[in-house]
């Protein structure tokens, strides 16, 4: 039987949610409570702007990406590339270097490639008009119109986790934020909202960072009493804060042992090899690694026979591969086991896989947060 306090929420007349009320209360709002984030320093435009360029980079970070690691590297990033320019003259690996640490590299291929076509198709400004921001590499609808509404003023919508979950709350929506059929009403009512606005990129912005910093994901608490919307807000006055919107189905990451070699000479050059340029952490550098595909809940296998598998396509004895120390590692689809050998390189050796590298050298190259640390041993706490 319902609760008297439900039951009273539940009977009270709610107007449906204005586009234009809600976008009032959201941009009244977002100047006051903004996190300092380096990307949202304001260039001298009429009105003051967000530069378009910084808008790029840090909403491509951003994908997948908590903001406080972002924070951590788009600093620096900007110092390496100050302009499209910059970083479409870079290479790829400079490129992959500076983004070590923030993971799914085919998003700074992507901006790589997006800085070039800037340069060759738009004279090195970054375009106003969302279709032609579609048009660069790894530009998706929410990324064009961030940029277009934070740095340009266009009225124009954007859908991530965050905006959804806020969407679905103040509507009392009971669906998943990522159900392919509601994406459609998600992007109708953002886009209400931004036409309503006054200033879209504010609105925009207030909107994200309402759902960081606000409207919180279960399992932790919404902050309702902080809310701008609060009153307009379904999903309070019904108290299914918590249960809106559904929980997403988590999928199950495939097992994999990567099997390493550190490999070092008298001198300290450690060997090293190249990914291929497809999959994975594609072009990047590591050590010599095989990696084995568990089934799934299948129990971790004896390392020997892949001790020597590993040994042989070096060119080494099996016995000169001593244990190391292991860790996991989790990516979005995998959950990995590194299991790391060492060895120290006699003068004779001629290794059948990869090169000896200095290690001054090789802690510029673009590596893996994982092969960092069976190379490096950059982790909190090193190798375990």
């Amino acid at each position: 039987m319902p609760s008297r306090r439900s039951s009273v929420a539940r009977s009270k007349p709610v107007r449906p949610p204005q586009p234009a009320a809600l976008a009032a209360a959201i941009e009244r709002w977002f100047p006051t409570r903004a996190r300092t984030l380096p990307w949202r320093v304001l260039v001298g435009t009429d009105p003051p702007r967000r530069d378009p360029y910084h808008a790029l980079v840090a909403e491509t970070m951003l994908q997948q990406t908590q903001v406080s690691r972002v924070v951590e590297k788009f600093v620096r990033f900007i110092e390496l590339f100050p302009s499209v320019r910059a970083l479409a003259e870079a290479s790829e690996q400079d490129v992959l270097s500076a983004w070590t640490g923030l993971g799914y590299y085919r998003r700074a291929r992507n901006l790589h490639a997006a800085a070039r076509q800037i340069v060759s198709e738009f004279g090195g400004q970054v375009p106003q008009d969302v279709g032609d921001l579609r048009r660069l590499k790894g530009v998706g609808p929410y990324t064009a119109g961030a940029i277009a509404s934070i740095a340009f003023a266009r009225p124009e919508p954007i859908v991530d986790g965050n905006v959804a979950r806020v969407l679905l709350r103040i509507h009392g929506r009971d669906a998943a934020a990522d159900d392919p059929a509601v994406r459609p009403w998600l992007w109708e009512q953002a886009a209400g909202l931004a036409h309503a606005a006054g200033q879209p990129g504010v609105l925009n912005e207030g909107l994200m960072e309402l759902g960081a910093t606000v409207c919180l994901p279960a399992p932790a608490t919404p902050r309702c009493e902080l809310c701008p919307v609060r009153e307009h807000c379904r999903a309070r006055l019904d108290g299914r804060q918590m249960s809106i919107p559904r929980a997403k189905v988590r999928a199950v990451r495939t097992r994999v042992v990567c099997v390493s070699a550190r490999v070092t000479r008298s001198d300290g050059a450690t060997l090293i090899e190249q990914r291929p340029d497809r999959g994975m952490w594609a072009s990047m550098w590591q050590a010599p690694t095989d990696e084995h595909v568990l089934a799934h809940q299948h129990p971790e296998p004896d390392l020997d026979a892949p001790r020597r598998t590993l040994a042989r396509s070096l060119g080494l004895e099996a016995d000169r591969l001593l244990p190391d120390g292991r860790f996991d590692f989790l990516a979005t689809h995998r959950h990995m086991t590194f299991v790391v050998f060492r060895a120290r390189a006699r003068a004779k050796d001629r290794p059948a896989r990869g090169e000896f590298v200095p290690i001054d050298r090789i802690r510029s190259l673009a590596l893996s947060t994982p092969q960092r640390r069976v190379l490096l041993g950059e982790d909190e706490g090193g190798l375990i």
